[in-house]
């Protein structure tokens, strides 16, 4: 049986906020992303201390971006904050498979069983139970595996899907926003702690029908 290989190299950043914005913002003026990361670099607009470091942080946001559809894109430079974290969890996971499985499989299936409370040795089960089926992921050094667990959790707190303590926080995105995800790929609301009769809410219409 072939299995997708997992690309475990998410040790450059969290969630990346400010810098996709800017990113998402630069491309809507261009529609152009190797027009984007030149400019970002050469004025180095995120700000970093080395080019190197523009560099990786520019790359890494910018392929995280073309995960998003062009929907989803436009929505990241006009939502509220709470949405363009949802955004921006959303690339990361569709990036990361490895990510996206974790916050399906161990997430939303503790959020299901109203099991509220996310520990560090949930990432760890899970990272032991694929890494029997992936050598890629069985290859991480110990000190590797440690960093990613810090960077899934940070970038799930500053997505604002889990608390400061690591517990779930119910997902509440506006519902243009779960239109687009629905555009995208329905199965995509499972990387959101939601339930079946809480996701019905998340796809009312917006408008209001002509009397």
């Amino acid at each position: 049986m072939n299995r997708p290989r997992y690309s475990m190299s998410f040790t450059t950043a969290a969630l990346l906020y400010r810098e996709s914005l800017l990113l998402a913002n630069l491309y809507a003026q261009t529609e152009d992303w190797a027009a984007v990361r030149a400019r970002v670099v050469a004025a180095n607009l995120l700000q970093m201390r080395t080019a190197n470091a523009s560099q990786r942080i520019c790359r890494e946001g910018i392929s995280r971006l073309k995960q998003l559809t062009a929907a989803e894109l436009l929505l990241l430079n006009d939502a509220a904050p709470g949405d363009q974290r949802y955004l921006l969890w959303l690339a990361v996971c569709k990036r990361y498979r490895f990510i996206y499985d974790f916050a399906v499989e161990i997430v939303q299936e503790k959020y299901l069983r109203l099991d509220l409370q996310l520990a560090l040795s949930d990432y760890d089960l899970f990272f032991e139970r694929k890494a029997e089926w992936h050598p890629e992921v069985a290859g991480v050094a110990p000190a590797t595996r440690s960093k990613q667990r810090q960077i899934v959790f940070k970038t799930m707190r500053e997505a604002e899907l889990v608390d400061a303590s690591l517990r779930i926080v119910p997902a509440l995105p506006a519902p243009h926003l779960a239109a687009a995800i629905a555009a995208d790929d329905p199965q995509h609301f499972a990387l959101f702690p939601t339930s079946q009769r809480e996701l019905q809410q998340w796809i009312q219409p917006t408008t209001t029908p002509a009397a």
